[in-house]
C-alpha cells in the first residue's frame, strides 16, 4: 500500500519507521523547517530525537504530493490539530480512507475524534481510530507493541488491520469507536494523576488503586457515551492506561510529577517540548462528566489541581476522605 502519514511529531515520525518495511510511505508536515530538517538529517530532533528515518520514507511539506496515489492517510496531529488537517484534505478532494491517531477530547466542543470527522469529512469516507499502548520512542525502536483499530465498519477496520499488522506491531481490529475513543483520551488524565501520587510518595499500593479506580471512571464515561464493557478492559482500555500511568517515557504522567513538585502547570507546559493531551482532555472530561451526571472524582481532583490552585497534597487527602461505597457501583 501507499500510505500519508500527515504529521511529523514523536508519533508520525515512529509509525512511518515502523511500516517503512512493508509500505511506501510519505512522511507530511506542515511546517517547512521541519521538513527541511528532516529530509537533510533523516532524522526527527524537535520530536524523536535518536531515530533514522528510512530512505524508503519520502519528505514532504506539500500535502498534494503525500496524497498522490495514496491508498490510505494516517492522521497523527494533535487532537487539536486534527480538524484543521480534515478540512484541508475535504478542500483538497481526498477520497482516500483514512485513520486518526489522537486521542483526546476536542477543546471547548468536547467532540471525540470520530464526531469531529463526521463533522468535516464527506458522509462515505472510509475511517477508523488507532490506538492502545504504544510509546513513540519504542515504536520506532521496533519493539513488540500491540494496537486496535476500530471503525464502524468492520470489514475496513479488519482489512486496514491487517495491512498494518506486521510481527513487532500487532493491530488488532474493534467496531467500537466510541469506547476506543474515550479510553484512550481519558486514561491520559488519570496518568496526571499517577505522576501526581509518584511525585508526592505515595507508593505502589495507591497507584494501583488509583489506577483500578480510574478505570473505574473511564468506563462509567465511556459506557454512558455508548462504549462497550470489553473494550475498556481491553489494550486501548486497560493496556494503554497501565503504561501511560507506570512508563517513564509518559508525558502526562510527566505532567502529574511536576505538578507534584510544586511546579507551576504553565512552567511545566514550556518545558515539556510535546503536547500532553491530559491536560486539555481534563477539562472537556470534567465538563462533559458534570453535564451527564457521572461521577469522576480522579478527573475533578486533577481539574483542580491544573486551574483552581489546590495543593496536590491537599486533592489526594480530599479523594482519600471520600465516604466509603461499594467497590462496584
Amino acid at each position: 500500500m501507499k500510505l500519508a502519514v500527515l504529521g511529523a511529531g514523536a508519533w508520525g515520525t515512529a509509525i512511518s519507521i515502523s511500516l517503512a518495511a512493508r509500505h511506501a510511505v510519505t512522511l507530511w508536515a506542515r511546517d517547512a523547517g521541519l521538513v527541511s530538517q528532516l529530509a537533510a538529517t533523516r532524522g526527527n530532533q524537535r520530536y524523536l530525537p535518536g531515530f533514522t528515518i528510512p530512505d524508503a520514507v519520502g519528505i514532504t511539506g506539500e500535502l498534494a504530493a503525500a496524497l498522490d496515489g495514496c491508498d490510505l492517510i494516517l492522521v497523527a496531529t494533535t487532537t487539536a490539530g486534527l480538524r484543521p488537517v480534515l478540512r484541508q484534505l475535504t478542500a483538497a478532494g481526498n477520497a482516500a480512507p483514512l485513520v486518526w491517531l489522537c486521542k483526546g477530547f476536542e477543546t471547548e466542543s468536547a467532540r471525540l475524534p470520530h464526531q469531529v470527522a463526521a463533522a468535516e469529512l464527506p458522509a462515505n469516507t472510509q475511517c477508523a481510530v488507532l490506538s492502545g499502548p504504544s510509546f513513540a520512542q519504542e515504536v520506532a525502536q521496533g519493539l513488540p507493541t500491540a494496537l486496535t483499530l476500530a471503525s464502524e465498519d468492520p470489514g475496513f477496520a479488519e482489512r486496514t488491520a491487517r495491512e498494518l499488522h506486521h510481527e513487532r506491531l500487532r493491530v488488532y481490529s474493534s467496531d467500537d469507536v466510541i469506547g476506543v475513543e474515550v479510553a484512550g483520551a481519558v486514561k491520559n488524565v488519570m496518568a496526571i494523576a499517577a505522576g501526581i501520587c509518584d511525585g508526592l510518595g505515595l507508593g505502589h499500593n495507591a497507584r494501583a488503586a488509583l489506577i483500578t479506580r480510574g478505570l473505574a471512571e473511564i468506563t462509567r464515561l465511556g459506557l454512558r457515551l455508548g462504549g462497550r464493557l470489553e473494550t475498556f478492559m481491553g489494550l486501548a482500555g486497560a493496556g494503554d492506561l497501565i503504561l501511560t500511568c507506570t512508563g517513564d517515557l509518559s508525558r502526562n504522567r510527566t505532567v502529574g510529577l511536576r505538578l507534584a513538585h510544586g511546579i507551576a502547570l504553565d512552567q511545566v507546559l514550556r518545558g515539556l517540548g510535546h503536547v500532553a493531551e491530559g491536560v486539555y482532555t481534563a477539562r472537556e472530561v470534567d465538563r462533559l462528566a458534570r453535564d451527564l451526571g457521572v461521577e469522576m472524582p480522579i478527573t475533578r481532583a486533577v481539574c483542580r489541581v491544573m486551574d483552581e490552585g489546590i495543593p496536590p497534597a491537599v486533592a489526594v487527602r480530599e479523594l482519600l476522605q471520600r465516604d466509603p461505597k461499594a467497590e462496584h457501583r
